[in-house]
């Protein structure tokens, strides 16, 4: 299978640091290419970032469609452009948030969300309840890092993870931590020998389920790219 992943991002470091960890863990059967969004802020850190990202998330995933690929995955965990992605291409997007909110929540697992930044705990908050999942979440924790920095800094980011992890097993009763950055990709196997609890990369995590289903014949292919046109009926006339 062929799979586009999105980096809704315009930073090259972060898209080489995607492209390295999923040519590494992908099947021998898959291909796998990893594009940035060239025209997007370096880092989706707000609504507003995730407003100008969502266009060129769009045309990427046309891109993908005409260009015969299987899927694609939109890697922030923002999801941003996602709705809109998949309506215009076509094919299966998938959202490495919604993805591997409703896989933990599958696991029977309360989960904490780490997020970079406290400005975005409540949005993580309402994207939670938007899923219907609330009852599994235990909590939303800031790192206080910037997403650059859980990219740039792998160390120091480990470091902060393992730090709030602990307290959210301690006094929230968290199960399962979930990495909420795609700049946190490849993290999660030392992070969860530190913690002893599950932790989902949600980037990892989704590659892996757009591979399953292909292989259990449930990912479903159009037969061709119509774009917004071929999926007239999906669109709401509001």
């Amino acid at each position: 299978m062929k799979v586009l992943i999105i980096n809704p991002n315009s930073s090259q470091e972060m898209t080489a640091s995607i492209r390295q960890e999923m040519e590494r863990i992908s099947r021998e059967d898959t291909e796998v290419r990893v594009e940035r969004v060239e025209e997007a802020p370096p880092s989706i850190s707000s609504l507003f970032d995730e407003a100008l990202a969502a266009p060129g998330v769009v045309r990427l995933a046309q891109k993908a469609a005409e260009e015969g690929y299987s899927a694609a995955i939109v890697a922030c965990f923002s999801d941003p452009g996602l709705e809109a992605a998949r309506e215009a291409s076509g094919l299966p997007v998938f959202g490495i948030q919604e993805t591997t909110l409703h896989v933990v929540a599958a696991m029977g697992k309360k989960f904490t969300v780490l997020t970079p930044l406290a400005s975005r705990v409540a949005n993580k908050v309402e994207d939670v309840e938007s899923l219907g999942l609330t009852r599994y979440l235990a909590s939303v924790r800031a790192l206080e890092l910037s997403v650059e920095e859980t990219d740039g800094d792998p160390y120091r980011t480990k470091q902060k993870v393992v730090q709030v992890a602990r307290r959210a097993i301690e006094e929230d009763g968290a199960e399962a931590i979930v990495l909420g950055c795609a700049g946190m990709v490849g993290y999660a196997e030392e992070l969860m020998r530190q913690l002893g609890v599950s932790v989902l990369d949600p980037t990892t995590v989704t590659l892996k389920v757009c591979e399953s289903l292909s292989e259990a014949g449930a990912l479903v292919i159009p037969r061709s790219s119509g774009g917004a046109k071929g999926n007239s009926q999906r669109g709401r006339s509001d």
